[in-house]
């Protein structure tokens, strides 16, 4: 029997406030997180995802807070990326209240750090997040046609982002939040050739993310391959029903939704 399909709005948190833009770009407030949140869970959201965009910035002791508050006001799964180095930091997060942690930067420097969180707390609480975008000319080539980036998507590896993806599910991680770093924002759909070729390559769940700007761009997405559909913008900046807008699209197109 097939799983679920899950919705899963993204708050994209900077200094305690949701922000949103384009490719990581212009970024412009969109809210409180804790109220967006509870609006979410109202709402009919599955999960919802948290991510530090100023992580970098060391401005960590702001999103504890904000995850603390979620944690209290919501009930449904939360994960929380942006930040995250080892296991310390995993540790800490579950411990204000996030119930998965998602790491980006930290394992494409160290990819040894996947198999340690989840030795220690099991893969089910990691999930990696994959920005990848399409190479470009002067871009070291690779075999998928995309590579993995690092902060925000602004720069480049030189990793194909497939077999990163397929490493990381041989180390253990529990889940791949995928983002296309090209379709991010604009609200023309989901990369669907880039789920199709992470799908073909790993058995653990996919997130898909990036793109989406209204309910009919979902189901490609699940069609393509992924177990749930992560979004931000079309939650935020759509009707107070966008979230069950898009799980009848999705279950008008013969896929099972929580």
């Amino acid at each position: 029997m097939a799983v679920a399909v899950r919705v899963i709005p993204c708050l994209d948190v900077d200094a305690g406030r949701v922000v949103k833009g384009v490719n990581f770009e212009g970024l412009r407030d969109a809210g409180d997180p804790v109220e967006l949140a509870h609006r979410y869970d109202n709402g009919g959201a599955d999960e919802l995802t948290f991510l530090d965009v100023t992580a970098s910035s060391g401005n960590r002791e702001t999103t504890f807070d904000v995850v603390r508050r979620t944690a209290e006001e919501v009930f449904i799964p939360l994960t929380v990326g942006g930040g995250v180095r080892g296991v310390a930091e995993v540790d800490k997060l579950l411990r204000f209240g996030a119930d998965k942690a998602s790491i980006n930067t930290a394992a494409v420097a160290r990819p040894g750090v996947i198999d340690e969180i989840t030795r220690h707390f099991g893969s089910q609480v990691l999930v990696l997040s994959v920005d990848a975008r399409r190479t470009r000319a002067g871009d070291v080539p690779t075999s998928s046609g995309f590579e993995v980036t690092t902060h925000g998507g602004r720069t480049g590896t030189g990793i194909d982002a497939i077999e990163w993806a397929k490493e990381a599910a041989d180390r253990g991680v529990g889940e791949i939040l995928l983002n296309s770093i090209d379709a991010d924002g604009t609200k023309d759909g989901f990369d669907l050739e880039l789920i199709k070729k992470v799908r073909a390559a790993v058995n653990i769940p996919i997130i898909a993310s990036g793109g989406a700007g209204e309910p009919a761009h979902f189901p490609p997405a699940v069609q393509a391959g992924a177990d749930a559909v992560l979004a931000a913008s079309v939650f935020h900046f759509g009707p107070d029903d966008m979230i069950a807008q898009v799980k009848a699209a999705i279950r008008a197109a013969g896929f099972e939704v929580r």
